[in-house]
């Protein structure tokens, strides 16, 4: 016995997003982060990416790489570039990523609409 399957067109996607967008704060750290370090380490890239790790199961990851893997994502934004480890795409489709600086810390801070639970501390969470 022979199975069906249906396939269906989905619409016309109006206009394109990044998988990430930053804010203001976002892209005013960055642009510091970028003028304050060695001149050696100036030609570098935030790559943000994914790991395996906290109570949820995964945790944002944040480095400085010289030069782009084969598929990771770039996203400009503002004269700010970022790259999206290719691993991390589709878990981190249509982030917002916000710097917020308080009394007690300073940290980057992912809204992520595709997250399902977190941890109580914050620190990881569930897809």
């Amino acid at each position: 016995m022979a199975s069906r399957v249906m396939v269906r067109m989905a619409p016309a996607l109006k206009g394109r997003r990044g998988p990430l967008t930053l804010t203001q704060a976002a892209v005013q750290r960055l642009k510091e982060l970028q003028t304050n370090c060695a001149p050696e380490e100036q030609n570098k890239t935030l790559k943000i990416g994914i790991q395996g790790k906290g109570c949820s199961g995964n945790a944002y990851t944040l480095s400085w790489v010289a030069e782009p893997k084969k598929f990771d994502e770039k996203v400009t934004q503002d004269g700010v570039t970022v790259l999206i480890d290719s691993k991390a795409l589709l878990t981190l489709i249509g982030t917002e990523m916000d710097w917020f600086e308080g009394k007690l810390a300073s940290q980057f801070v992912f809204n992520n609409p595709n997250i399902k639970g977190a941890c109580g501390c914050g620190e990881s969470f569930l897809v």
